[in-house]
């Protein structure tokens, strides 16, 4: 068994696509091995600015032999079909096939064994077709090559058991030769095994691994942030991309200019990650430090003076655009950019940012009535300007921003820290680990404008397909569903949703409803309509998959969310969490198993029965036409369980309800052990299936308890 290792020496490689071109170089090449019968023992990757890696151990030196077999026509098939299989298995005669049988009787078989080959052969033809397939996310051409690379390719080297796999592409011809860092160890070295080329690498000032220069540069950063009294702020996201920019990481520490404080912390931090790709930091209380991080690619003779000097200068530039653009906004209220808005379409079909923040407000105001603790006043302000601050320079130049330059504004204009607050968290939560608005102010904010362009786009009837979801909607029912259970709001969604399309109701989309062509006289000319009913229901029927989806990652069944959902009038998404949880708890008892095993075969009794007679069997059973004991205990603990279920519902206790359907199983049991549903006598069959019904209708009080799966 051998090493490979191949090295792809190039001009830098952009930070963001080393990860991916690591991964696609190791899933090409191992994908391209296994096919021919070869598969390493383990495969890594690694990729810094100038050069791609991969090595695999447990290499064999040739590919195995491979034994084929065509199945042929039957013996005593017509010698036209023998002969076509002759040439087509590259056989002289039918004495050179086998004779195999199955039930089917005897056919001929061609056996074809293919040696194995060198697998550095293999190799060889491999390394090249990868090379000149590679999926980068865009490339070009050097020279007069024809050859395509995310940025110049210089050298190949490729090595099988410590010796050259000899092959050439465009001119460059594969060796075992490398060179270390662009300017502190420039020199060609050659290696020998993958130990030998990282020994050398680092000698060389080149840290191989990404994850190492990421170690290397976050303690670096720590140490020097605790020898000036600071802490940093980690970014992982940045810590990985600077980890993509150099080879040999010197963490340097640089100090800011007192005057540029007043700035905003997160504009400043914004621009020395965005532009600088710079660390910040802070002091004991949390604040902004006067001072950053920079990462060289070299060690310094004079130990980074220059490099720190050059660096502050380039950020004493770019902060004094920065305070140029803070300065600059503040000369306008939030109130006076709301006309700009007017020129910022939000969607063509759903009209101007401006229209959507006139929504935003009205159903702001109306969540507001409904949420005790909120100034609905204040609540139809924030709304109002939650967008205002789009046209402004500073989110022009960073839009990361959008939001918490509107809270810095709004607090500027007087309005206080209660609406700039909700202003500046209602964009939130952005993804499932973000936090949701700290604020009730912030929270009501944040879902008028969640459901406003939930409404919006379905209104026009662009919803999410498959995993197409250009707008991100299923990241708004997301944010919507968080929002309402992190912080036991009690709202009815689907009166939001009526409230929040009625500013819409000129923009549904015309459908010709069902309804009415089942209605319309015979001739009489359909015209279409806007279904607001079915878009309301389509839209809650979203919001429930995706609370189905959160609880799934939460560790509930997908299903139970659809036995209460499916109830009816079920929008209240904290009571359905809880009707959730609760039905979730009695389904892992005994009696819940067995309750639900008893609901079905009365559902499927009764399903069947209905389904023959063409008859609904609803309505209450007759106590009189009761023959046996065990219908009349039955018929009694229904109406007990539904009464005690009833009134724990009431109370939102689910729990309780769950143990009062509890006592069914026994009843339900002997029911089915001791009595015959389809009698002879019809009338006491009819009134038996009553009662079926009547344990449908019982179970029904607290879930759809045909939507549980098992």
């Amino acid at each position: 068994m051998s090493e490979f290792l191949l090295e792809l020496f190039s001009e830098e490689i952009p930070a963001r696509m080393q990860k991916r071109a690591g991964e696609d170089l190791q899933r090409l090449v191992t994908d391209a091995l296994k096919a021919a019968g070869v598969e390493p023992a383990s495969a890594r990757a690694f990729a810094t600015p100038r050069r791609l890696a991969l090595v695999m151990d447990g290499l064999p030196d040739k590919t195995p032999d491979v034994k084929e077999e065509r199945k042929g026509p039957k013996v005593g098939a017509p010698d036209q079909a023998i002969q076509g299989f002759l040439r087509a298995a590259g056989l002289a005669s039918i004495d050179q096939a086998t004779v195999q049988e199955d039930k089917k009787g005897a056919f001929y078989v061609a056996i074809a064994e293919k040696k194995g080959r060198p697998t550095a052969d293999l190799i060889a033809e491999i390394v090249p077709a990868v090379i000149r397939a590679f999926p980068w996310s865009k490339s070009m051409r050097s020279g007069r090559h024809e050859l395509r690379w995310v940025r110049p390719l210089h050298s190949i080297l490729c090595l099988l058991g410590g010796r050259v796999v000899p092959f050439g592409i465009e001119g460059i011809k594969s060796g075992n030769t490398t060179r270390g860092h662009r300017f502190m160890a420039p020199a060609e070295f050659a290696v020998t095994d993958f130990a030998d080329y990282e020994k050398k690498l680092g000698t060389a000032k080149v840290i191989l691994d990404p994850a190492k220069r990421a170690a290397t540069i976050k303690d670096g950063a720590l140490k020097l942030a605790a020898a000036a009294g600071l802490k940093l702020i980690e970014d992982e996201a940045l810590l990985a991309e600077v980890a993509g920019l150099v080879e040999w990481p010197v963490p340097l520490i640089g100090k800011i200019d007192d005057e540029f404080m007043s700035v905003p912390q997160e504009v400043l931090t914004s621009t020395m990650r965005a532009n600088q790709k710079y660390f910040a930091l802070t002091d004991a209380n949390g604040k902004l430090a006067p001072r950053f991080i920079v990462v060289a690619n070299l060690i310094a003779e004079d130990g980074g003076k220059a490099i720190v000097n050059g660096n502050e200068r380039v950020l004493r530039a770019r902060f004094s655009d920065a305070r140029f653009l803070w300065d600059q906004d503040r000369k306008q209220t939030l109130e006076s950019r709301l006309p700009k808005l007017e020129e910022v379409v939000f969607q063509a079909k759903l009209g101007t940012v401006r229209e959507k923040a006139e929504r935003i407000a009205k159903l702001a105001r109306e969540l507001a009535a409904v949420i005790p603790g909120v100034d609905p006043n204040k609540a139809e302000i924030a709304g109002r300007l939650a967008k205002a601050d789009l046209t402004s320079g500073m989110v022009g130049e960073f839009p990361e921003l959008q939001g918490l330059m509107g809270g810095y504004y709004a607090k500027a204009d007087g309005l206080g820290d209660e609406i700039g607050n909700a202003i500046a968290e209602h964009y939130s939560p952005l993804g499932p680990t973000d936090d949701v608005p700290a604020s009730l102010l912030g929270k009501v904010i944040a879902l008028a404008d969640k459901i406003d362009t939930l409404v919006g786009f379905w209104a026009i009837d662009e919803k999410p397909t498959g995993s197409k979801d250009p707008y991100a909607l299923r990241r708004s029912a997301l944010g919507v569903i968080r929002i309402v259970i992190e912080s036991g709001l009690r709202l009815s969604l689907n009166s939001l949703i009526r409230v929040a399309m009625d500013p819409l109701k000129n923009k549904l989309v015309l459908r010709v409803t069902q309804a009415a062509l089942d209605n319309a006289p015979e001739g009489a000319a359909i015209l279409p309509v806007s279904d607001r009913t079915a878009v309301r229901q389509s839209l809650l029927e979203f919001i429930a998959d995706r609370l189905a989806v959160q609880l799934k990652a939460e560790g509930q069944r997908y299903d139970l969310v659809s036995a209460v959902f499916s109830l009816g009038g079920q929008d209240d998404l904290v009571l359905i969490v809880k009707r959730v949880e609760a039905l979730s708890e009695f389904l892992a008892t005994e009696d819940g198993k067995n309750l639900l095993a008893g609901y079905k075969r009365a559902v499927n009794i009764l399903n069947i029965e209905e389904k023959k007679d063409k008859a609904s069997y609803g309505g209450e059973p007759d106590p009189a036409l009761f023959a046996q004991e065990e219908e009349r205990t039955l018929f009694d603990r229904i109406e007990e369980a539904r009464a005690e279920a009833t009134h724990a519902i009431g109370r939102e206790d689910f729990a309780a309800a769950m143990r009062a359907l509890a006592k069914l199983r026994a009843p339900v049991d002997a029911f089915f052990d001791k009595v015959t549903v389809n009698a002879d006598n019809k009338d006491v069959r009819a009134n038996r299936l009553r009662l079926l019904a009547l344990i449908r209708a019982a179970l029904h009080e607290v879930a759809d308890f045909s939507k549980v799966e098992g």
